[in-house]
């Protein structure tokens, strides 16, 4: 219980330290002078992470030990110093006295980061000196600090392997998957062709430009709807048909794959198209790959463009600060195998669906046990910080 536990403000117990940022011209990659931080770019998961920039003039000091917050969007998060370092205007230095543990102060403000950053509200959020200096928390004697220090240390000791082994198992499963997916366009026999995408394609083709419109439109898929090599529909939007025409070629069919031809980080994501429930187009951020008929089994050529997808989202090129994947580069620079006997075709979509769906239960059972962990460590913050634990 918190019967001897006291109410006080960050400011009664800690001296706060608002950032300030050296000019440009002391700065340095060098390694002269102070390590210098501006944010929390190089915070890690406890402690903020080795410097890239250095300053010869000092403004703000923080010393090993003391606790760092992010001030600047986002506002919130918390790391340790590891070292004497000058720190800019993203950061702030909470530095505990006698009357706290750092270390439970740390645990304090990592379990009020989301309150923390809710209670600022501006558009831009950041938060001042003054802010964090009127937060309020509840101090139980030294003590019963070191006691809930210890206990915490210990659980999240645990929920940090058991997060550690989760994601190795999650990594793990993706890279079966992506193993044998690559096993299986290696070792390709005799009895199969090796063509360019071009010539395997009777359309290799952007999409629209469109209007778009709330009601009675043509649906029109854009980035967010790839993801997972899967089509979600619910991103699409609705495109104004009596304003500007749509060649109906453009017009998504069963058995196109769908390439994601711009973007950092989106570039070269592909899904297939294998039921359709409405007319439908892509903008012009996508690009529509429908097969030659009856040269492929449908689901075929979709996994045939997923196992170029790494090689794909390398071959972009800058234009104006985006990244962007040429139309003639998909049709001209990208060889694709593929056995001549539908047959086979068929029984390997059979073991690769089969495998891909073993997959995705198994990454949804991880990603799953992944959110029960931080749900448990906030279950147990919130026990320590209500005098419960």
């Amino acid at each position: 219980m918190k019967n001897n536990w006291h109410n006080k403000k960050i400011r009664d117990v800690c001296k706060v330290i608002a950032g300030q940022s050296p000019e440009g011209k002391f700065y340095n990659t060098q390694g002269d002078g102070l390590p210098f931080y501006q944010g929390k770019k190089e915070f890690g998961k406890k402690h903020i992470g080795p410097p890239k920039v250095w300053t010869t003039y000092t403004t703000k000091e923080a010393y090993q030990g003391d606790i760092l917050m992010s001030v600047r969007a986002p506002v919130g998060p918390v790391n340790y110093a590891t070292e004497k370092i000058c720190i800019g205007r993203g950061l702030a230095v909470i530095r505990a006295n006698e009357k706290i543990l750092p270390e439970f102060l740390f645990y304090f403000l990592t379990f009020n980061e989301n309150k923390i950053s809710c209670n600022i509200g501006a558009v831009f959020p950041s938060i001042n000196k003054a802010q964090i200096g009127n937060i309020e928390i509840s101090i139980p004697p030294i003590e019963e600090q070191k006691r809930i220090v210890k206990i915490l240390d210990e659980v999240f000791e645990n929920i940090a392997k058991a997060k550690e082994n989760t994601e190795k198992n999650l990594q793990n499963t993706k890279e079966l998957f992506e193993s044998y997916l690559q096993s299986v366009f290696a070792n390709s026999e005799n009895n199969w062709e090796e063509e360019t995408l071009g010539n395997v394609s009777e359309l290799v083709s952007r999409g629209v430009s469109p209007k778009y419109i709330e009601l009675n439109g043509l649906c029109v898929l854009n980035q967010k709807c790839i993801r997972d090599h899967k089509i979600n529909f619910a991103f699409s939007r609705l495109h104004d048909l009596e304003n500007k025409s749509v060649s109906v070629e453009k017009y998504i069919q069963t058995g196109d794959v769908l390439v994601n031809s711009t973007g950092t980080g989106t570039l070269g994501r592909v899904a297939q198209v294998r039921e359709m429930g409405t007319n439908a187009t892509v903008d012009s951020h996508i690009t529509i790959v429908r097969p030659i008929k009856n040269l492929f089994y449908n689901e075929f050529f979709g996994w045939v463009l997923v196992h170029i997808e790494e090689e794909i989202a390398k071959r972009g090129h800058g234009c104006g600060g985006q990244t962007e994947l040429a139309r003639n580069t998909l049709k001209n620079d990208f060889k694709i195998s593929y056995p001549k006997s539908f047959s086979e075709q068929k029984t390997i979509v059979v073991k690769l669906d089969s495998l891909s769906e073993q997959t995705k239960k198994l990454k949804e059972t991880y990603k799953k046990k992944l959110e029960l962990l931080d749900e448990l460590k906030k279950s147990i913050l919130k026990k320590a910080f209500d005098g419960k634990l």
